[in-house]
């Protein structure tokens, strides 16, 4: 098991993470925010599939998907229909606009990325790859309503009142 430090340069540096978020917000389209972006993603990689799907697939919550789907929506990036098995759900499917911004939204970023990546071998860029998908898996379901707790041994403690030195 790693050590106490490099749990904490691991946690330093999954914070500044929010720079290379950052960096790959400012090449996306003004009319295509993050969320947006996510979207399309998602429904290009996965295919159609129902808003409660995507909203597990983004881990959020279903009013934060309905708010980029009407985004997607009225820009015209993806249709919904009524779902054959439940009328009352929708499934979403990108609109060839859609895989067209998609495919915009790829090329900007695949060119960010090599740029930042340039002095990395093929090699390095698919261990960060691996490295970064067994990480996400580890946390699992980020919307759990449960917050994780630490196993007993970790849990701060309160001083013990009968050893406390007096200031």
């Amino acid at each position: 098991m790693a050590e106490q430090t490099q749990y904490e340069e691991l946690a330093r540096q999954l914070s500044a993470i929010g720079a290379v978020k950052r960096d790959l917000a400012r090449i996306l389209p003004p009319d295509c925010p993050a969320g947006s972006a996510a979207v399309l993603t998602l429904l290009g990689r996965y295919g159609e599939m129902r808003m409660s799907r995507l909203a597990e697939l983004l881990a959020v919550d279903m009013s934060v998907t309905s708010r980029h789907v009407a985004h997607v929506a009225d820009r015209g990036w993806i249709g919904r229909s009524p779902d054959p098995a439940d009328r009352r759900s929708r499934i979403l499917r990108l609109t060839p606009a859609g895989h067209e911004r998609l495919d915009e939204l790829s090329r900007r970023t695949s060119r960010l990325l090599a740029d930042r990546l340039s002095g990395w071998s093929d090699d390095e860029v698919g261990l960060l790859i691996h490295l970064m998908g067994r990480l996400r898996e580890s946390f699992g379901d980020c919307r759990a309503a449960i917050p994780h707790r630490l196993p007993a041994e970790h849990e701060p403690t309160a001083p013990d009142p009968a050893t406390r030195t007096p200031a």
